[in-house]
């Protein structure tokens, strides 16, 4: 079993700067590379304040690579239908070189109206702009002169430097949360799976039948995985006793569901082919004003022995081979985060 940190900012502007936001997070890798944990990754979003503080995760990863030796560094997830492949097998490559091989690539189809329109991106034409930009990028990694004719992009005799570090390239992730399409794809072309638990549990959408397609579509390929990997993710917060930490962490995470929520809303006015049932999220997000956290939320919350109890649950529901904790939800300083992640890895890793 593995374990990583999975940022994805929500904080408000008026409340935390990017600066402060960043100097934590990256004090809380350096942390985690110490400890001894696996992965730290971060995720790729614009303009809202639902991940708004990192429209780059390779250039937060790139300062997390100076600051750290051991950690691997994932992107999750990166966006390729809103990158031209070259220049996204480019940057890719360049911080897989700075961290000496320390990488690895998370990609999502991006879920969010307002991203796509800002950015002249149709989003019913999600699905292929990612999976032909993706399978673009691995032949500029792992090809020379490559020639492309698509819809999207076009170029001839293309080869991409710098060269990856990783043979034959970063294992590849890609991000599913109920779509059989997503998961048989990504187990075809050997990818790892990143799942991500909805806030509330009536929407979890994950399913064990798409995570048996997945491990059933398996086969070792483009994703450079030898077997299925499943990683999950979602918010995460350890403290001395159950009611501690639930005291502690409810206010952060009713804070995260309300910047999730304004960020959902976006399906109110939205339909698309591509996302069936999104509509429904974004007017479930205007109705959301009060819940009970502990009978209703997904994070994980809890003493020691709590949390190590629910990380079993989890790892036997949904076959999990990685952890990805989001720890930064609902704008926590670092002394808030540091305390939980203390107690994580001196007291509920030894249970597992």
């Amino acid at each position: 079993m593995r374990h990583g940190i999975s940022l994805l900012p929500d904080c408000r502007r008026h409340s935390r700067s990017a600066g402060a936001y960043y100097r934590d997070v990256l004090a809380l890798t350096r942390f985690a590379d110490r400890a001894g944990i696996d992965y730290v990754k971060m995720t790729e979003h614009y303009l809202g304040e639902y991940g708004g503080y990192c429209p780059s995760p390779l250039t937060f990863l790139a300062a997390a690579a100076a600051r750290t030796r051991n950690i691997r560094l994932m992107t999750g997830a990166t966006l390729p239908a809103f990158h031209h492949p070259v220049q996204l097998a480019a940057h890719i490559a360049m911080v897989d070189a700075l961290s000496d091989g320390r990488l690895d690539v998370g990609l999502g189809r991006a879920w969010l109206p307002y991203e796509f329109e800002a950015l002249g991106v149709p989003i019913d034409e999600s699905r292929p702009r990612f999976e032909a930009t993706t399978q673009a990028m691995i032949r500029l990694w792992t090809e020379e002169r490559v020639t492309e004719e698509t819809p999207y992009f076009s170029y001839r005799d293309a080869t991409s430097l710098p060269p990856v570090t990783q043979d034959p390239h970063p294992p590849l992730w890609g991000a599913a949360v109920r779509s059989p399409e997503s998961f048989g794809w990504l187990g075809r072309n050997g990818f790892g799976v990143m799942l991500a638990l909805a806030p509330l549990k009536k929407d979890v959408g994950v399913s064990r039948y798409v995570i048996d397609l997945y491990r059933e579509a398996f086969t070792p390929g483009a994703g450079a995985h030898a077997g299925p990997r499943i990683a999950l993710s979602t918010p995460l917060y350890v403290a001395a006793t159950d009611d501690e930490a639930y005291r502690t962490a409810e206010p952060f995470y009713r804070e995260y569901m309300a910047v999730w929520s304004e960020a959902a809303a976006s399906w109110t006015t939205t339909r698309s082919s591509q996302y069936a049932g999104y509509e429904a999220m974004g007017a479930h997000a205007h109705q959301l004003t009060d819940f009970d956290v502990r009978r209703h939320g997904t994070a994980v919350i809890g003493s020691p022995g709590t949390v190590a109890d629910r990380i079993r649950e989890l790892r036997e529901e949904y076959g999990v081979d990685t952890f990805l904790w989001q720890v930064d939800f609902g704008g926590q300083n670092l002394a808030q985060m540091m305390s939980s992640m203390r107690l994580y890895t001196d007291k509920v890793l030894p249970r597992l």
